[in-house]
């Protein structure tokens, strides 16, 4: 054994020695240079919309504030996970988020009120205290799960959501949403476009059902 380590102590000495003698901006190509794939980022965008209407909904009069989201065990995390099934959760290689998942579903939540519902102001917890309502997510499910091999995944996100008020902490109700939608093809594009749907469908329950319970709310405080 130490025959041999001198022996290759030997090889990388001449290596060096070769490349300081021939120009070592020809050996750094072979030595340093990264042949690891580049990472792709993907960022999810709340695509809600709201409905042509003659005359515009009525404001409801209240200021939410959406909560850092709770996510599950293996899912905390900016990468972008997967389920086999064999209930084995991975992760797409060479591919993240763009940012970690509390914060990209809190992003999410915030936008999907902007364009879907009509509450005169909706923030993060930084500025709860000047709210009346706050909004808890947990994550429950956020992965594309394979069925079988080769086949394109079917994108799973399932949302728990607690409204209460900031005033007394009172709690005005529980819902969950959830959704699933397929991909079109096993590739990472046709992946993401099933995620940005399957969680636009879960976001659209959710402001619908805190919409419904504000408007009640402020009208029968």
């Amino acid at each position: 054994m130490k025959a041999t380590s001198a022996k290759r102590g030997v090889g990388c000495m001449s290596l060096i020695a070769l490349c300081m003698g021939t120009g070592f901006a020809g050996c750094t190509g072979s030595l340093f240079q990264s042949k690891a794939t580049p990472l792709s980022t993907y960022r999810l965008s709340a695509n809600l919309g709201t409905a042509q209407a003659d005359v515009a909904p009525a404001v409801i009069a209240a200021d939410l504030a959406v909560q850092r989201p709770r996510v599950r065990t293996g899912l905390d995390t900016d990468r972008i996970a997967a389920l086999y099934p064999d209930r084995r959760l991975d992760y797409f290689a060479d591919a993240r988020w763009s940012g970690p998942l509390d914060q990209v579903i809190q992003d999410l939540v915030v936008q999907a009120f902007y364009s879907g519902a009509h509450l005169r102001n909706v923030s993060t917890e930084a500025s709860a205290f000047l709210s009346g309502y706050w909004l808890e997510i947990q994550v429950a499910d956020f992965q594309a799960e394979y069925t079988s091999a080769g086949s394109a995944p079917t994108v799973y996100v399932h949302l728990l959501a607690r409204l209460g008020t900031a005033r007394d902490r009172h709690l005005l109700g529980t819902f969950d949403a959830s959704s699933r939608q397929t991909a079109s093809d096993n590739r990472l594009a046709a992946i993401v476009d099933a995620y940005e749907r399957a969680a636009d469908a879960a976001l659209a329950e959710i402001v619908a059902n805190t919409s419904r319970m504000l408007k009640d709310d402020s009208e029968h405080p």
